[in-house]
């Protein structure tokens, strides 16, 4: 029985975690499933964004602890394939928190270009205490998302963040009731569903671009190029056709 749900909104891909019985963990099976899902979307032409969020009352509760019990290096990189397939996805991706996003389920969360978080979220490293040394770029993007404290203090303190807690701390862009968090993370990707899905997605390649851009000027001149690239085509001179 399938573990992953996907399905398109006006123009936005849902993906959604769908094995509440165990948290949403993270199996092999369902990492292989995330990644086929994250695939399917990508294909499909009609979708210029992504939702993912979990079934039930837990985002991902991270690795399978039976797995993690016997894992070895292939093990452990299988797992990390999953979050990291979603963070390479060439679409805009939203983490829609329903819950607890813990350890390799947090990595999932973070993957993601922006997080909204229900009242109910939890942001929870929780490596510290299972005990096992963080893994998947967790201390990266913690530290990238929200500063070098905001990672100490999941990765080395074990503390726990809520949804209005992340918010505050720039780990989610907002907090919401939990009944509104569905509707506000397709609502905001409803500009980048009505974009052209190729601006779209060269919007997010630049951004990713950039992580590795030493000085504005960089910035300059990989944006002028685009620019001029997003200028020549049908949707733009569409748009601007009255005003030549």
């Amino acid at each position: 029985m399938a573990v992953v749900k996907v399905r398109e909104v006006d123009g936005v891909g849902v993906i959604t975690l769908d094995d509440p019985v165990q948290r949403n963990a993270i199996t092999l099976a369902l990492a292989d499933e995330l990644i086929a899902a994250v695939d399917e979307l990508q294909a499909n032409p009609a979708v210029h964004a992504v939702v993912l969020t979990g079934a039930g009352s837990t985002f991902c509760a991270g690795a399978d602890r039976r797995l993690l019990a016997a894992a070895e290096a292939s093990e452990l990189t299988a797992i990390y394939a999953a979050f990291l397939h979603v963070r390479r996805c060439s679409l805009p991706t939203v983490a829609a928190v329903n819950g607890p996003a813990v350890g390799a389920g947090l990595n999932l969360a973070l993957a993601c270009d922006l997080r909204v978080a229900a009242v109910s979220a939890v942001f929870d490293a929780r490596f510290v205490r299972i005990p096992i040394h963080p893994g998947g770029g967790c201390t990266w993007m913690l530290r990238e998302l929200a500063g070098p404290q905001t990672a100490a203090a999941l990765t080395v303190f074990g503390a726990k963040v809520d949804g209005a807690q992340a918010a505050r701390m720039g780990l989610a862009w907002d907090c919401v009731p939990d009944d509104q968090l569905l509707g506000t993370a397709l609502q905001m990707c409803a500009v980048a569903a009505r974009a052209p899905r190729e601006l779209v997605a060269q919007i997010k390649a630049t951004l990713t671009a950039g992580e590795s851009w030493r000085s504005h000027d960089e910035a300059l001149e990989y944006e002028l190029r685009e620019q001029l690239s997003s200028m020549d085509t049908a949707a733009f001179r569409d748009a601007f056709a009255g005003l030549r």
